[in-house]
């Protein structure tokens, strides 16, 4: 290794909520980012603060066999999110409302449970959360709401006990089908009372109450409650292939959802009360989330006599972890160096950088030129992606700009009529705010609106703001136009 070479290492995340640690002073003391990220979101992050920071990207990343290096040179190429990945693909699993009937072909690639599991850790302590601060916050929610109808392993099996023939007569539970059946209660099993300690953590966290780790205590208070007979829903259908899952629409009790909207408390009844949505975490030990994953996954498993899987290979699942291989990881490591190199150097010329794209498993190893960054032209100037109108928040005089002066600044200095203006998710402007408002706020200084519309008070490392525009011309025709940064400090 190079004796001279200087790491410091840092335990903090990058992303939005770091942004008072990874702030304006630490982007703008690097010479470049070499990313090693492991999802989508990430990569996505770090390519806007480059851009903003114009900084150059090696983005790079391995799936198995495969790999690929990106270099993206400021005021040259597009960013990595000029481009969209495909979606990932899903691993193939069965819904609770499905049967499974490919389970045994799944299970010898992979626990299709896992999955399931980590579904359900959505459905229960993130998707609901979400749901209620919704509809605390927004009065139309319910009306954009739609019910799903779903069943469970005991309504399956109750439903097709009923008739155990289709209707061509032949036997429902053959081939490839596997009968459920349900699981008895013991707090003396170590993997139901996994099950339950992790759930109901999770649980009161999502309510913002405290837990408890004492697994004597959950077990001996489990052996106290009396949990009332299953009785499986009347007139359930099950689907006896996918054609018929497929074309069978769901049947909406509408006196049911009445019932059920009437029953809800109005958000007045309930001010200040919120949830907290948790988003799944797979690397950490202690959050209860793995633990949810793998006694949960087990449990269903065991529905349908399907052989468990361990910690290590539900994680694999769960996080869409695909194990990396050394030899990928070496050939994408040795063509980022090549294009670091060149970078260093300081080629200007878009010719000089390489992209590539590999696949051992073929062999194949492909090279092309970066894409230039597109460009886009308002009268007589031409901008980039990497371009932006530059404004000093703070006036001659020491006072700030106001809304007012913004808006003259433009139409003076660029000939621009600013019909809306944003930050972020907040509309600070548009030409069809009520006059009352409006009026309000065209003598407001910028940064106070910022902070009255978004309700977040600015932290002292926020040295500017970035606003989005949408403008007329002289022709009062709509035009895109670059983003604005706002000097604050």
């Amino acid at each position: 290794m190079n004796p001279a070479l200087r790491v410091s290492s840092r335990t903090d995340r990058v992303g939005p909520d770091t942004e008072r640690v990874y702030d304006d002073d630490f982007f703008e003391g690097l010479d470049g980012v070499a990313n090693a990220l492991d999802n989508v979101d990430a990569r996505l992050y770090m390519d806007r603060r480059c851009v903003y920071y114009r900084k150059p990207l090696l983005e790079s990343g391995t799936l198995g066999t495969k790999g690929n290096v990106q270099v993206v040179i400021p005021f040259l190429s597009e960013s990595y999110s000029s481009s969209q990945d495909p979606p990932e693909k899903a691993i193939p699993i069965c819904h609770p409302q499905e049967l499974p009937q490919r389970h045994r072909a799944h299970a010898a690639v992979t626990p299709p449970h896992a999955q399931w599991a980590r579904d359900e850790f959505e459905g229960l302590f993130k998707q609901p959360a979400e749901n209620v601060n919704q509809y605390l916050m927004d009065p139309k929610f319910l009306e954009r709401t739609l019910r799903l109808a779903g069943t469970q392993p005991l309504e399956v099996l109750e439903a097709v006990q009923r008739s155990l023939k289709t209707n061509s007569g032949t036997l429902f539970w053959s081939g490839p089908k596997r009968c459920p059946h349900p699981l008895v209660f013991d707090p003396d099993n170590p993997l139901h009372l996994d099950y339950v300690v992790a759930a109901a953590n999770l649980f009161a966290q999502s309510y913002g109450i405290a837990g408890s780790r004492d697994r004597a205590g959950v077990a001996e208070l489990l052996r106290h409650v009396r949990v009332p007979p299953f009785a499986p829903k009347a007139g359930v259908r099950i689907h006896v292939s996918d054609q018929e899952l497929q074309s069978a629409s769901a049947a909406l009790d509408d006196g049911r959802l009445e019932e059920l909207k009437a029953s809800l408390p109005s958000p007045e009844e309930l001010p200040g009360f919120r949830m907290f949505p948790i988003d799944f975490e797979k690397d950490d030990d202690t959050n209860f989330h793995m633990d949810f994953i793998v006694a949960a996954s087990n449990l269903r498993a065991e529905n349908y006599d399907i052989p468990p899987a361990d910690r290590h290979k539900s994680k694999l699942i769960a996080g869409k972890i695909i194990p990396a291989i050394a030899t990928t990881t070496a050939a994408v490591v040795g063509l980022a160096c090549l294009e670091l190199f060149k970078l260093v150097q300081g080629h200007r010329r878009l010719s000089s950088y390489k992209n590539a794209f590999l696949n051992l498993a073929l062999p194949f190893v492909g090279f092309s030129e970066p894409l230039a960054c597109p460009r886009n032209k308002y009268y007589e100037v031409e901008w980039t992606l990497w371009d932006r109108f530059e404004v000093q928040g703070l006036q001659p005089d020491g006072q700030e700009m106001t809304l007012r002066q913004f808006l003259a600044y433009f139409k003076k200095e660029h000939r621009l009529e600013i019909t809306m203006l944003s930050q972020g998710v907040s509309m600070l402007y548009s030409f069809f705010m009520p006059a009352a408002k409006l009026r309000e706020r065209h003598d407001q200084p910028m940064t106070e609106i910022v902070t009255r519309v978004s309700k977040k008070k600015l932290g002292r490392h926020v040295k500017a703001l970035v606003f989005e525009l949408c403008c007329n011309d002289d022709s009062d025709a709509d035009i895109e136009v670059p983003y604005v940064r706002y000097t604050i400090r």
